[in-house]
Parts: structure tokens; C-alpha cells; sequence
């Protein structure tokens, strides 16, 4: 059985993943405010750090189960620019990453994780990332890499942590995907005091 293809992301009421100057902190507060981090990364204003620490159980066990059905990564090459320096000697991912870019270069092997630079578009990394996940899901990171995946009708399954708060400004994710209306089923919500996860099928 394959697995899906799946957006996680914690996103502002406002639209935002990311506030002015790529920053993190208050859209991943729910993750990182509670008991000791499990890996030894590092926490910071990128957001940069392995598995969670999250407080709240159900918070805790949203990452936790992200982390157990996904069998790889596909990030785009911004979101690699700009992570790589805080994601350690180990990064969080801890399978194959594929990272969409116009610059190749050799496969670079970090801890548990590797990544291959794809320069073939997004077919070929996602033809790649579903060979190496085998029955777990392929996870997206990044707006511009989700946009791409959407507009071409790549996307299952859309994980939103809804974050309190109106950033005003930064990254949007819910631009440049087309014109053409997307259904979505909800499939699930978890509650937890600072945070809303909603789980939503995409229609085909």
C-alpha cells in the first residue's frame, strides 16, 4: 500500500507559516514548550530542532505520529538553505530527504538523514521519495514546495496547527497554487490549549 503524500504545517490564523525575516518562534511555541527535547537538536528562531517536546500529550502525540507514518522528506532548496545550519551533526528527519533545486550536487549524508538534491522537477523527487518511503507517506516542507504539489494535484492530505495569533505579515501558504477550486474533506481536530491540529483530505 502506498503512502500519502502530506503538507504538516503549523500556519497563523491569518494565512502565515513563517512571520517577517523567515521567523518561527511563535507558530512552533506548542511544539517546543514542555518536557526535555528527545533528540538533542537545536531550538531556535528557524525552528530548528529534531522531535518533539511538546508539552501538552496531545500536542506530543500529533508529532509523534507525523513522525512515525512518514517515510520521507521533500523540502524545497530555501527551506534546506536556511534550516541546514540548526539542524546539528543529526537532523530531525531521520529519513531520505529529497530537496528540489536548480543547483546538484553530491547526496550529503547528516546522522540518521540524507539528502539528494533533485534538479528534475518535482516528479522525479516525488517519484524518488515514494521508493524510499515504501508504505509510509511523503511529507512536504516549505510554502513554495506545497504550491507546487497542489497546483499539479500531488497533494493527499493537508495537517494544519492552527496557531492563535495574527501574524500580519511573512510567508503565506495558500498562494500562487492556480485558480481551480480544491475540495477538502476534514478528516480530523485535535484540541490542545494553545493550539487547534486539523486534518484535512484532499478531494480528487
Amino acid at each position: 500500500m502506498t503512502g500519502k503524500v502530506v503538507l504538516s504545517v503549523s500556519m497563523s490564523l491569518d494565512g502565515f507559516i513563517a512571520g517577517p525575516k523567515d521567523d518561527l518562534v511563535r507558530l512552533h511555541d506548542w511544539i517546543f514548550s514542555g518536557r526535555a527535547d528527545r533528540s538533542g537538536g537545536k531550538s531556535d528562531r528557524t525552528g530548528g530542532s529534531s522531535r518533539s517536546s511538546a508539552g501538552d500529550p496531545k500536542d506530543a502525540e500529533v508529532i509523534d505520529e507525523m513522525f512515525r507514518t512518514t517515510g520521507a522528506v521533500i523540502m524545497g532548496r530555501r527551506t534546506y538553505d536556511i534550516g541546514e545550519p540548526f539542524w546539528g551533526s543529526n537532523p530531525p528527519f531521520r529519513v531520505p530527504c529529497y530537496v528540489l533545486t536548480h543547483r546538484g550536487q553530491e547526496i550529503l549524508i547528516r546522522g540518521e538523514t540524507t539528502f539528494t538534491f533533485v534538479t528534475e522537477g518535482i516528479e522525479s523527487a516525488l517519484k524518488q521519495a515514494r521508493a524510499a518511503a515504501r508504505h509510509k507517506n511523503v511529507s512536504l516542507i516549505g510554502a513554495d514546495t506545497a504550491q507546487q504539489f497542489m497546483k499539479a494535484g500531488l497533494l493527499d492530505e493537508i495537517q494544519i496547527s492552527l496557531v492563535p495569533v495574527l501574524l500580519r505579515e511573512g510567508i503565506r501558504l495558500f498562494e500562487n497554487m492556480g485558480t481551480k477550486q480544491v475540495e477538502l474533506e476534514r478528516e480530523r481536530v485535535v484540541e490542545s490549549p494553545g493550539v487547534t491540529h486539523l486534518t484535512f483530505r484532499v478531494v480528487k
